[in-house]
């Protein structure tokens, strides 16, 4: 893989060239910037950016006037080769937090499809129901430790407007939910990306998490997607290089919500 040319296709592809993530949603261009406005339950951010210092504070402050008006709480998802190189204290400075980073990761969906089954008693079922959000919240919960009531919201609305843009799957032992994973797959892109992977403690290191990767990597071949993208913990890295994903630059949600900032 030439790690600056795919780098480069992600950014037109996936960034420049983003395309709304559901049947309300919207994607705007103004200036140097390119914006998602998330429906109903939906993420609003900024994408790409194309900024230098002496536009960076105006832009920054034009797409908090611009979100603030609308009433929503957005993030603006930094990569570690945007420009100006101090954007991240510039979005501080104007109060944004920032989130943990992640590494973005990207590997060939041909690389990926490959016999990896789940443990002895794990049956890996796709979620298209209500019944089967419920059972993927609460695998997240464990998984996570915190609150799923968002991966509701998504699910829900996804399933509702868009169920060919997600694949949502579930991992169960004896009926019992041990993992989840999702992935986006954005018409007339060439990148489909995983999300979720998230596996209860007593079940890790048994390639639960390996198994959902070839498995959504198998959709992901079928419906023509040459590659596949992670933004990657710190746990999941050393996993998915060990698996062929390259590490081609770092990403840090910027979070703005007009006051304090709500966790959950």
């Amino acid at each position: 893989m030439d790690h600056a040319a795919v780098l480069a296709l992600y950014d037109r592809d996936m960034r420049e060239g983003a395309r709304p993530e559901s049947s309300d949603a919207r994607v705007e261009r103004t200036g140097g910037v390119v914006r998602h406005v998330g429906g109903e339950d939906g993420w609003s951010g900024v994408l790409w950016s194309d900024l230098d210092a002496s536009d960076a504070d105006a832009a920054i402050a034009e797409q908090i006037a611009y979100f603030t008006g609308l009433g929503h709480e957005f993030e603006w998802k930094l990569y570690g080769h945007d420009r100006p190189a101090d954007l991240g204290r510039r979005l501080v400075a104007a109060g944004f937090t920032a989130d943990p980073e992640e590494t973005l990761m990207i590997g060939e969906t041909a690389d990926q499809l490959v016999d990896a089954q789940p443990p002895e008693g794990v049956r890996i079922v796709p979620v298209t129901d209500r019944a089967g959000v419920e059972l993927m919240v609460e695998a997240n919960e464990k998984a996570f430790g915190r609150d799923g009531s968002w991966l509701r919201d998504l699910m829900d609305a996804r399933l509702s407007s868009d169920p060919d843009a997600i694949v949502a799957l579930l991992a169960t032992a004896d009926g019992v939910p041990v993992s989840s994973a999702r992935m986006e797959l954005l018409p007339g892109a060439r990148f489909a990306g995983l999300w979720g992977g998230g596996t209860v403690e007593a079940w890790r290191g048994r390639g639960i998490y390996r198994a959902l990767i070839a498995h959504r990597a198998r959709i992901a071949a079928e419906r023509g997607y040459r590659y596949l993208q992670v933004d990657a913990s710190d746990q999941s890295r050393p996993i998915l290089e060990r698996l062929g994903f390259a590490p081609l630059s770092t990403t840090t949600p910027y979070v703005y919500t007009g006051g304090d900032r709500r966790r959950g």
